[in-house]
């Protein structure tokens, strides 16, 4: 059996370029693990590959759903199981790439989630939490499963929200909902190694500006009229603030300088996610020879 090769990293590290490379000398597909990116007629803003990136390798779950449309991390997991197991069939490697670290944890099988997916019922608990702290959340979740109520701190909100999720998703989930284990690479018994570029400080904010201009000079500004303020996708970084500026509200300038602010702070909330993910293997080097060494321990990648 061929493992995995999760290629994670913050925004504007090369990651595409990286995995583009390792993919033509391995002969593997690549596995888009953005929860942006997934989204059609994003690609400016969402630094999606190109065209003729796209015709380097074979990609998967890159551009391939509606704006409107909601999508979630265990939704995540399904699909991009089922595109690895289709790599594989076809006897070929996969390659994960993405800056989602949440996904990738999720696909690894290091974090625990509700298959059943439930914004609403996320956003009603935040609300709840706000209004009445997190005592009353440990109460409620006592009441609906004592167990786990138990093995979590009632000053811990975070896991008391996610635990309380997991519990009344299970209760409204209907016939129709896919409520069985998710399908992750442990629980499939696929190996898989999670490496990082750990690109420099300075050359990741040379990167970020260059992007800012090169989105707005591809533009970005016409791309986020298109998707609307409406669009479930038009949080992703930059959208509000474009269409602040097509408003009048921004000048150009301020406009470029929020976007490269926001996504200096998009790249920084990433690399602090990753510093805590387990069994992550950092690489300095984006060069392809310095990654093909470590792949090669991978199975069935010699």
């Amino acid at each position: 059996m061929h493992g995995v090769l999760v290629l994670a990293g913050p925004t504007a590290s090369g990651k595409t370029d990286l995995a583009i490379a390792l993919a033509e000398r391995f002969d593997a597909e690549i596995v888009g693990a953005d929860s942006r990116q997934v989204y059609r007629d994003m690609p400016i803003g969402t630094a999606a590959p190109a065209p003729e990136q796209l015709n380097c390798a074979p990609h998967h779950l890159i551009g391939f759903l509606d704006p409107h449309e909601r999508y979630s991390a265990a939704r995540f997991v399904r699909d991009a199981t089922t595109a690895i197991e289709a790599i594989h069939a076809r006897g070929k490697r996969a390659i994960v790439c993405g800056g989602t670290g949440f996904y990738l944890r999720a696909l690894a099988g290091d974090v625990e989630l509700s298959p059943v997916y439930g914004t609403e019922l996320r956003e009603r608990l935040a609300r709840e939490q706000r209004l009445h702290g997190a005592a009353f959340l440990a109460e409620w979740l006592h009441a609906l499963d004592p167990e786990r109520a138990a093995a979590i701190a009632p000053s811990d909100p975070y896991r008391l929200t996610r635990a309380l999720e997991i519990a009344l998703a299970a209760r409204v989930a209907t016939p129709a909902e896919d409520t069985s284990p998710l399908p992750t690479l442990r629980a499939r018994g696929i190996p898989f190694r999670k490496l990082y570029l750990d690109i420099d400080a300075a050359e990741l904010e040379r990167r970020i500006i260059r992007r800012t201009d090169t989105m707005l000079a591809a533009g970005f500004v016409e791309e986020a009229e298109r998707v609307g303020v409406s669009a479930v996708a038009a949080n992703a970084v930059g959208y509000r603030d474009a269409l602040a500026y097509r408003d009048g509200h921004t000048t150009l300038a301020e406009l470029r300088t929020l976007l490269a602010r926001n996504t200096r702070q998009y790249a920084k909330r990433q690399r602090t996610w990753f510093r805590s993910e387990p069994d992550l293997v950092r690489i300095g080097s984006q060069e392809p020879d310095a990654w093909s060494e470590i792949a090669r321990e991978i199975p069935g990648w010699a």
